[in-house]
């Protein structure tokens, strides 16, 4: 035997000892084959490689050689959830938020004795809750909210165990479900430690239990949004109680519980709308020292509101809309925050700023600030951190539920956050430099979500060691010492080549515009046809450093901000906030598909900008604001009948252009009065395309996706098949054609647009005896010639049956018929300016990006993106 061959078995065997050692300290056998099992049920999973789910296994945590979590957060893993998941006796945290479960939730999930922490939300768990979860004794944390759970709540029965048995834990989140039935008295207990109990979005019935006042220990209480009757629970007695919403229940008619007083003196948050009560509200209630927000509108309130002179200095909001008050009482103190007394006896013939329903402000900014340094000038892609060293910042949005206070501007509550979260990092030993929050934000359910980067330490000297000349040559050096040591340092070699290849993957997944020369006039990504790569510094110098002079306009993408070229060319710039952004991936085939439109009728992407950690887009801007601005009267533009068949003429050939020419084919999917846009002419262009889907060639009449688009316009067959096609946009465009002869909103005062005409219609009068629906504004003392056509189109536009709507381009067609029939030419281009239609009031916005705009469409286009 050769001297080398000697060597290399050598090496085999120290590799195979190295092996057993390391399978001595990793996950036992049973483990293992069981993750295995686990992993056959489901598609997405990730790349475990390696024969130890405790060696770096991605969601696998082990303690003592035995899987004690399984975390498997925002992984969109799909399947069902295996039985065989009660053999992992040592768990202790299972948890699938975020993922894309289905099936039933398995009934052998009470064997996890160990279990303390549960959380299966946001998935599509359907069937009914295990009632074996009875079993979980040690169980703290119970989360199965947004899922299609139904049936009832189990409680225990003789053998049979329900979830009155965990008396240990402190979280109950069932909301968002379709749980039915009663909510059984035995289900709550005064053993019990319950903190939250979130049952809010069922379709729970009968009374709530009197038993639940007996949890002392409850802070938040969430059971809006159900079929709840009977009583309003005596809550007398529940100091720490800080959040309660019994919203949109059928209760009895009561008059103000007693417990509507200082004995909740813990209470920061009141939501009871539409629960029935009456009489009036007791000045009491706005004493509590820690009250920050009523809403107690739609229900039958009378009498004087009064807030007395001591009232608390953090309340920030009275809702009491549409009751029956009849005077307020102001006081020498004055309250200065948000009162809205709306749609009460007492506005009728009062014109005061609580008569009305205040202007949107925004959501409060927040973000982290330097610790006492000056923020670097980051490489392309990095990000400065609170310590001011660039690096790639890992990031997320954290969500809290109910969060026990109103003001999203004090930031000390932030701070505090940040402290904890270092603390914590800290105390487990995490390689972390500093974590930033940004941009706290409430979301439709009142869930308090805040922009998170964590910043990874160590990168600013991996890199300078990597280049160190020095430990290079020592590592050569110590290589010529024998074989044995060069093998070992050729497989280093390749480990290391490894991997780098994967972070230039992984890179190339954060930024794929990383290998792209803009000017080298290559075929390289991305793919972009008339739209430029801005530098974040060059925008900054378009927009004054983002001035707050040139902010036009804020939602729920981020920032919208006028910019001039130095051409003298006005652009509208749309930052994104951090929780907004898409991958790297995600951006770059939005541009690219953006880039593609190019139609009169269309707004045109000018560029774009992937820098300094910053996803913006760049738009040509449109100055004379939406369609819903001229139909609401705010731009203070008239627009007469004739107008209004060319604006309708100008967005439906943007539209058939999308359908028809673009290639590849585009649905628009969010076609509304506020996506139509008036140009210096006043001609229409159809904007924002944040929802859009390419219609590719695998994709044969139709696409499977998730439903998105807004109520009112969305096509009803879209909804319930969520199968989406051209005609799904027809549909949205029938709704707009009928906006633009009413001027009303598709769902008014719970009215629908479309059936309100289609009751009211009779083609055998004059207009088809519409007159009473019709915008007086259209000029109904002129004729309104075709006028009986173009609502014969509206109807076959919203029938339906996707198959009995016509395509864009013959509702293109036919909408040039009428304007002939009108006696205008379809073909000849405005010419006149939004002056001649102008009767502008003092103080009226005319720019399509203003806030009240986007309050009203929501229209940022990377923040709705469905990537599937």
């Amino acid at each position: 035997m050769g001297r080398s061959t000697q060597l290399f078995l050598l090496l085999l065997l120290f590799i195979q000892c190295l092996v057993i050692a390391l399978t001595a300290n990793g996950a036992t056998n049973e483990d293992y084959l069981l993750l295995l099992s686990l992993k056959d049920e489901l598609k997405n999973t990730p790349d475990w490689k390696g024969a130890d789910p405790c060696d770096n296994w991605v969601g696998i945590v082990c303690t003592n050689s035995r899987v004690t979590s399984i975390i498997f957060t925002s992984m969109n893993l799909t399947g069902k959830l295996s039985s065989e998941i009660g053999q992992f006796s040592e768990l202790q945290t299972l948890n699938l938020i975020g993922c894309s479960f289905s099936g039933s939730i398995p009934d052998t999930i009470g064997n996890l004795q160990r279990l303390t922490i549960l959380s299966l939300t946001n998935n599509s768990f359907s069937g009914s809750i295990p009632a074996s979860i009875g079993h979980l004794s040690e169980l703290y944390w119970l989360d199965l909210a947004e899922n299609q759970l139904d049936g009832p709540i189990p409680v225990s029965n003789g053998n049979t165990p329900g979830l009155d048995m965990l008396l240990h834990a402190k979280h109950f989140h069932l909301d968002h479900n379709k749980l039915s039935g009663n909510i059984l008295s035995k289900l709550f207990s005064s053993k019990m430690v319950l903190k939250h109990v979130l049952l809010n979005s069922n379709n729970l019935i009968g009374n709530i239990p009197d038993t639940l006042g007996l949890v002392q220990t409850l802070e938040v209480m969430f059971l809006s949004n159900n079929n709840l009757t009977g009583p309003i629970p005596n809550l007398t007695g529940m100091n720490f109680l800080n959040y309660v919403d019994m919203s949109n229940n059928s209760f009895d008619v009561s008059e103000i519980p007693q417990w509507f007083s200082p004995t909740l003196e813990s209470l920061t948050t009141l939501m009871m709308e539409n629960t029935r009560l009456r009489g009036q509200v007791p000045v009491s209630l706005f004493n509590l020292a820690n009250l920050q927000t009523v809403i107690l509108r739609n229900n039958q309130l009378n009498g004087t509101i009064d807030v007395g002179t001591t009232y608390s200095n953090q309340l920030q909001l009275i809702d009491l809309q549409n009751n029956s008050i009849v005077s307020f009482v102001e006081t020498a103190r004055g309250y200065n925050k948000t009162l809205i007394l709306m749609d009460n006896p007492f506005c009728q013939n009062n014109y005061k700023i609580y008569c009305m329903v205040p202007q949107s402000k925004g959501n409060s900014t927040y973000s982290t600030l330097p610790n006492n340094c000056v923020p670097k000038d980051c490489n392309f892609g990095q990000v400065s951190s609170p310590n001011c060293k660039c690096a790639y910042p890992y990031t997320g949005t954290l969500v809290f539920r109910a969060p026990s206070f109103s003001d999203l501007g004090n930031s000390s509550y932030y701070i505090h956050l940040q402290e904890s979260l270092m603390n914590y990092s800290q105390s487990q030993k995490l390689p972390v430099d500093s974590v930033s929050l940004s941009n706290p934000i409430k979301d439709s359910s009142e869930n308090l979500e805040i922009s998170l980067q964590v910043f990874p330490s160590g990168q600013d000297q991996e890199s300078k060691e990597s280049k160190n000349p020095l430990s290079i040559g020592i590592i050569i050096g110590a290589a010529a010492g024998g074989t044995v040591l060069l093998l070992l340092v050729l497989v280093a070699g390749v480990y290391a080549f490894r991997q780098k290849r994967r972070a230039e993957r992984a890179s190339d997944q954060l930024n794929p515009f990383a290998r792209w020369d803009p000017n080298s006039g290559s075929g390289g990504v991305p793919q972009l046809k008339g739209a430029r790569c801005f530098s974040f510094e060059e925008l900054k110098k378009y927009t004054n450093k983002f001035s707050e002079a040139n902010f036009i306009g804020s939602g729920g993408y981020g920032k919208v901000y006028l910019g001039t070229l130095p051409t003298g060319k006005l652009i509208a710039i749309k930052r994104a906030q951090t929780e907004s952004m898409q991958g790297g991936i995600e951006f770059k085939t939005e541009i690219e598909l953006l880039s593609r439109v190019h139609h009169k009728n269309l707004v045109s992407l000018i560029g774009f900008c992937f820098d300094q950690g910053e996803e913006m887009l760049v738009y040509e801007y449109v100055p004379n604001g939406t369609l819903k601005d001229s139909l609401s009267g705010k731009s203070g533009i008239s627009l007469d009948w004739m107008r209004r068949l060319k604006l309708a003429l100008g967005a439906a050939r943007g539209l058939a252009y999308l359908h028809e020419l673009a290639n590849p084919p585009i649905i628009h999917r969010d076609i509304k009065s506020t996506n139509i846009l008036l140009d210096e002419h006043l001609n229409a262009k159809v904007s924002d395309f944040g929802l859009s889907k390419p219609m590719g060639d695998d994709n044969k009449g139709h696409i499977s996706t998730q439903v998105k688009g807004t109520m009112g316009y969305m096509d009803p067959e879209y909804y319930m098949s969520q199968q989406l096609t051209e005609k799904s946009d027809v549909y949205s465009f029938g709704v707009l054609m009928l906006e633009l002869i009413t001027a009303r909103m598709p769902i008014e005062r719970g009215k629908y647009i479309v059936r309100v005409v289609q009751m009211a219609m009779d083609k055998t009068k004059v207009l088809y005896n519409l007159q009473e629906i019709l915008d007086p504004a259209i000029g109904l003392q002129t004729s309104l010639k075709g006028l009986e056509k173009f609502v014969d189109l509206v109807m076959r536009c919203v029938e339906e049956s996707g198959a009995n709507r016509p395509a864009m381009g013959d509702v293109v067609k036919e909408i040039e018929n009428i304007m002939q029939l009108a006696g205008l030419n379809p073909n000849t281009e405005s010419t006149s300016t939004s002056a001649s239609y102008e009767e502008v009031s003092k103080g009226s916005s005319g720019h399509p990006y203003s806030n009240e705009g986007f309050e009203y469409s929501g229209i940022f286009p990377i923040s709705k993106i469905d990537p599937h």
